[in-house]
């Protein structure tokens, strides 16, 4: 099969496709032959040389896809059969003809929906479900901040938040990415490159301060997040594009707001967890795909590019320009 592969860690252009060998299904798991395959931050940090796969996951690129069922491995239960369509969560492996998944982490397609909508959903809809129900509690009323508003997770996070009865604020780097965010759902966003957003996040809740944080940012918004946290508030913390370091008192401030820092990665969570999390979105979430109305829930597609540009697609989410996911279609 074809799968995208690097010699060694470096830029975009180290990307190519490459011919290797088809995996096969083991005990529990399933063959998907893949149609798309949306890209991931991890990805780029993979790519880089930074971000490893966890134990005994494929270290081909991909963290999520969408094709058909083509082989049951043994000891499957039986929810499957091959032809059918479905999507799924990926410790890696996705950016290739065929992959191998367990079994609980396989979801169905949503009525509606194309194979690279489909492959927006798994890591950006899972990710934004855990931070915002798992992790943050989110309860109907609370003002969440979303930053990084644009992005797969972002994107969700708004529709997710709304759903929950909740009010989304969001930070974004551009007019367009916050236009964007606002006709999701979003109650109001901020340049962060123009103002402080936490003093805009403090007047927008007139003083209190928000209840819930989705940060994917870390290091550089601690100071900034600390000051727009209401009291008791949760911080969830679930990458770190803006660095790993802090310099400061953050202990005293978090302490002086009696508020809780969560942290949490998706990819490295063993299967157990990644099933419960897939079977509970699947049961609450996956629905509202598919129902007409102002509830229903739309993933949000930047581009799509054939795998063979896999190395324009790297640059793209480079750039940082782009809105919702970038998603790459197999050779069928």
């Amino acid at each position: 099969m074809l799968a995208v592969h690097f010699d060694k860690p470096g830029g975009p252009e180290n990307l190519y496709l490459k011919e290797v060998a088809k995996p096969s299904p083991g005990e529990g798991e399933v063959l998907l032959k893949v149609a798309a395959s949306a890209l991931n931050r991890a990805d780029l940090l993979q790519r880089q040389g930074q971000y490893a796969p966890p134990p005994g996951a494929s270290n081909i690129l991909g963290l999520e896809a969408s094709g058909y069922v083509v082989e049951l491995g043994p000891g499957c239960q039986g929810h499957w059969k091959p032809g059918d369509s479905a999507m799924a969560l990926l410790p890696g492996g996705g950016q290739a003809q065929y992959v191998t998944v367990p079994e609980g982490l396989l979801m169905p397609i949503p009525t509606g929906l194309s194979l690279p909508q489909a492959a927006a959903i798994p890591e950006a809809w899972l990710t934004a479900f855990q931070v915002l129900h798992l992790l943050g509690n989110v309860q109907a009323g609370d003002s969440v901040l979303i930053h990084a508003g644009s992005s797969g997770v972002g994107t969700a996070a708004i529709q997710l938040t709304r759903m929950a009865g909740a009010i989304p604020l969001v930070t974004a780097g551009s007019q367009h990415k916050l236009q964007m965010a606002e006709k999701l759902g979003a109650a109001v966003g901020f340049n962060y490159k123009e103002e402080d957003f936490s003093e805009a996040t403090l007047k927008f809740t007139k003083g209190a301060g928000v209840n819930l944080i989705l940060d994917c940012v870390g290091g550089s918004y601690w100071e900034k997040n600390v000051n727009c946290l209401a009291l008791d508030g949760r911080w969830v913390l679930y990458g770190l594009m803006g660095g790993a370091n802090i310099n400061g008192p953050l202990f005293s401030k978090l302490l002086f707001k009696r508020g809780s820092l969560i942290t949490t990665v998706l990819r490295a969570r063993d299967k157990k967890y990644k099933e419960m999390l897939v079977k509970a979105f699947t049961q609450q979430v996956l629905p509202h795909f598919s129902t007409e109305g102002p509830q229903r829930l739309k993933p949000v597609l930047d581009r799509v590019y054939p795998v063979s540009e896999i190395q324009e697609a790297h640059v793209l989410m480079e750039t940082n320009k782009n809105v919702g996911k970038i998603v790459l279609e197999m050779p069928q």
